[in-house]
């Protein structure tokens, strides 16, 4: 099973490319000798080389298939906190490292699904779903007003939420 899902993940990635590719090709006409860089608008700077989902379905259906937990950042591309967050999560090698045993997705827009904003809708928040699809509302940051919002001097609670993210999966299922 593990191979096949590999395979199908490998084929995702290769048509992922290809349709990237047709639109990289208008931009650098200059240099075609450069490297092709890694296709990067689903992980809008969040880990270029982790492997983002899509879609909010698309990563519930990923999350529940693969038994791995979900985590989604909710964040805009105009908001300084979600900038520097962005960077400090992009940069911090342990946290990219643990992001790949999870199904990611960032999204710029609210989903339709109001358990995503369990305390509103602000930017950025950080919100972790088990494969199970239950919203684990239990895991927060500092802050009791924005409870699922980080700053750039939070990132190594984030990283310890993600690990705590992680255990809680090995102890329930």
């Amino acid at each position: 099973a593990m191979e096949k899902s590999f395979v199908s993940m490998f084929l995702l990635l290769i048509v992922i490319s290809c349709a990237l590719a047709k639109d990289a090709g208008k931009k650098d006409t200059k240099d075609t000798t450069a490297k092709p860089k890694l296709p990067q608008t689903l992980s809008r700077g969040w880990g270029d080389q982790l492997i983002w989902t899509q879609t909010y379905e698309e990563a519930l259906f990923r999350a529940k298939h693969s038994q791995k937990p979900l985590m989604i950042i909710h964040h805009l591309e105009d908001c300084p906190h979600s900038q520097a967050l962005k960077k400090v999560f992009a940069e911090h090698k342990d946290i990219q490292k643990l992001a790949e045993k999870f199904i990611l997705l960032n999204l710029v827009y609210e989903t339709t699904d109001k358990n995503l904003a369990p305390d509103g809708q602000y930017v950025p928040r950080v919100l972790f779903i088990d494969p199970s699809l239950t919203v684990r509302a239990d895991i927060t940051g500092r802050y009791s007003n924005r409870l699922y919002a980080y700053e750039p001097s939070d990132i190594s609670l984030l990283y310890s939420n993600m690990q705590k993210a992680l255990k809680l999966l090995k102890t329930e299922l």
